[in-house]
C-alpha cells in the first residue's frame, strides 16, 4: 500500500487578506505518492544540480580510480620486466658458473660458400685468434709476429701491433717472435699474447696498448686462459710448467709442475682450476689451484695435442693417435683450444669442431646425449691449415686462422691457401611455420 502526504502553502489557508475563510488554492493542495515517476525526477534533477563540493569530491574519486588502474597496468608490466631480468641474470650466474646450456646443434646447417668472408691483413700464417665477449671484434695473431684488431661487421682493420725483428727486444713494443697463443678476459678489458722466445704480453683490448711483459718461463708459452670473471690468467709452456699470474696486480702468484713432456694445451672455465694436456707424457690433468692439487687422467696412445673443457663436469681432447675425440668425465661456453697436431676441438654449448690441419676442412660435430660421444653433422671446406678456431659467444658465427703452413713448423707448405681469417657463419635449419602452429 503506497503512503501519501500533502504539501501546503506557507500561507494559512483558512485567512484571506480580507479575513474571511476560502479554500485552499488548488497549486497547494497535491498528492505526491513515493512510488510516483515525479520521485525519479526529482532524484535526477538531484543528481546533476550538485554543489561544487560534490563535484570535488565526485572528480577526486574517479582520479583515484584511474590512478589505480594505471598502477595496476604498470605492476603487471614490472612484474613481466623482473621476470625477464631474472631471466637473464639467473642465465649470466649459470654461463658463469660454466653450466649454462643451449643445445643448437641439431639446428645447424651448412653455410653456402658465397656466405663465408676472408680477412686478410697478415704477411703469415695465422697462429691463433680470439674474439671479444660482445662479438664486435675479432684479435688475431701470426708468424709475421703481428697482431690486428678486426670489425667483424665490415671486416675493416681497426689496429694493427706490428711484429719486430730478432735482436730488437729491448726497444720494440710488441713481439719478435711467433706467436703461438692468445687469451682475452671475460669482461673484454685484457688479452694476453704468448711467443716462442718465452714472453707473455699484457694488451689493452680497447685501444691494444701494450701494458705488462710478464717473464719466467723457460720454454715457448704454449697456452694462455683467463679464469672467467676474473683477471686470473694461467699460462702452460713447453718448459713442462704452468703459471698463475694476477693481471690486475702485474704479479707473478706461483707456479704448477707434474707433466713429463712440453705442455701442449690448456684450458680454464670459472672454477679455480685449469686443465692442460702433456703431450708425448700422453696425460690429461686437472689443477685445483686453491686445494694445490691435481687429477691424473690417461687414454690416449699418442701425443695429447688439445684440450677442450665443454662445461664444469666434462672436458674432451684429442691426440695424434688416429682415434676419435676422447671425452673424460670431470670437472662452457665458447673457447678453443688446438694445438701442435692434426687436430683440434673447439666447443660451443653441444657443438664442436674438428681440425684436419693438413686436409683443409673443419668439421662438425654434435655431443649426444650426456656426453657419451660424438655425431657428426657437416664439414666445412676451407683452402689451407686451419690453425685457429673460434666461436662466436652468441654462436652465430665461427672465425678460422688459415694459413699456407702449420702453426708450429714448416713441414708442408700450401702455395694455393691464402693467409687469413675465415668468418663461416653458423646458419639455423627455417623453422617449418605448420609444427610452431601445432606447438602453439
Amino acid at each position: 500500500m503506497s503512503s501519501s502526504f500533502f504539501i501546503k502553502s506557507k500561507s494559512n489557508p483558512k485567512l484571506s487578506k480580507k479575513g474571511k475563510n476560502t479554500k485552499p488554492n488548488s497549486k497547494y493542495n497535491v498528492e505526491i505518492s513515493s512510488d510516483s515517476d515525479t520521485e525519479g525526477q526529482a532524484n535526477e534533477e538531484n543528481e546533476y544540480d550538485e554543489t561544487p563540493q560534490e563535484k570535488k569530491l565526485r572528480l577526486a574519486k574517479l582520479y583515484l580510480e584511474q590512478l589505480k588502474e594505471e598502477e595496476e597496468k604498470r605492476a603487471e608490466e614490472d612484474d613481466f620486466e623482473t621476470d625477464l631480468i631474472a631471466g637473464r641474470l639467473q642465465e649470466e650466474v649459470l654461463e658463469q658458473k660454466g653450466k649454462l646450456q643451449r643445445p643448437i646443434a641439431k639446428d645447424l646447417i651448412a653455410p653456402d660458400a658465397s656466405e663465408i668472408r676472408l680477412l686478410r691483413g697478415h704477411k703469415l700464417p695465422i697462429t691463433c685468434l680470439v674474439i671479444s665477449p660482445d662479438d664486435k671484434y675479432i684479435f688475431s695473431a701470426a708468424k709475421d709476429c703481428s697482431i690486428i684488431k678486426w670489425d667483424v661487421e665490415s671486416g675493416k682493420k681497426l689496429h694493427t701491433v706490428h711484429g719486430g725483428r730478432k735482436g730488437t727486444e729491448d726497444r720494440h713494443v710488441g713481439h719478435t717472435a711467433h706467436i703461438l697463443c692468445m687469451a682475452i678476459s671475460s669482461d673484454g678489458k685484457y688479452m694476453a699474447t704468448g711467443d716462442m722466445n718465452k714472453l707473455i704480453m699484457i694488451w689493452e683490448a680497447e685501444t691494444c696498448k701494450h701494458l705488462y711483459k710478464f717473464t719466467g718461463h723457460k720454454g715457448p708459452v704454449s697456452g694462455l686462459s683467463f679464469r672467467r670473471g676474473t683477471h686470473d690468467l694461467y699460462s702452460a709452456s713447453h718448459d713442462r710448467s704452468i703459471k698463475v699470474w694476477n693481471v690486475n696486480e702485474n704479479a707473478y702468484v706461483e707456479t704448477l709442475f707434474g707433466h713429463q713432456d712440453a705442455i701442449t694445451g690448456l684450458d680454464s672455465l670459472s672454477r679455480e682450476r685449469c686443465v692442460t694436456a702433456g703431450g708425448r707424457d700422453r696425460t690429461v690433468r686437472v689443477w685445483k689451484i686453491a686445494e694445490e692439487s691435481q687429477l691424473v687422467f690417461h687414454g690416449h696412445e699418442g701425443s695429447i695435442d688439445c684440450i677442450q673443457l665443454i662445461n664444469e663436469e666434462h672436458m674432451i681432447t684429442g691426440a695424434d693417435d688416429g682415434t676419435e675425440p676422447f671425452f673424460t668425465v670431470f670437472v662452457n661456453k665458447t673457447c678453443i683450444y688446438l694445438n701442435c697436431s692434426y687436430n683440434a676441438f673447439l666447443s660451443m654449448h653441444n657443438c664442436f669442431f674438428n681440425i684436419g690441419s693438413h686436409n683443409s676442412q673443419v668439421q662438425l660435430w654434435k655431443c649426444t646425449q650426456n656426453y657419451r660421444g660424438l655425431e657428426p653433422l657437416f664439414n666445412v671446406p676451407v683452402s689451407g691449415f686451419v690453425n685457429s678456431l673460434k666461436f662466436s659467444n652468441s654462436g652465430q658465427f665461427l672465425a678460422a686462422g688459415v694459413g699456407q703452413e702449420h702453426r708450429l713448423g714448416r713441414w708442408w707448405r700450401l702455395k694455393e691457401a691464402k693467409n687469413g681469417i675465415y668468418v663461416i657463419p653458423l646458419k639455423r635449419k627455417p623453422s617449418n611455420p605448420e609444427e610452431t602452429k601445432m606447438t602453439d
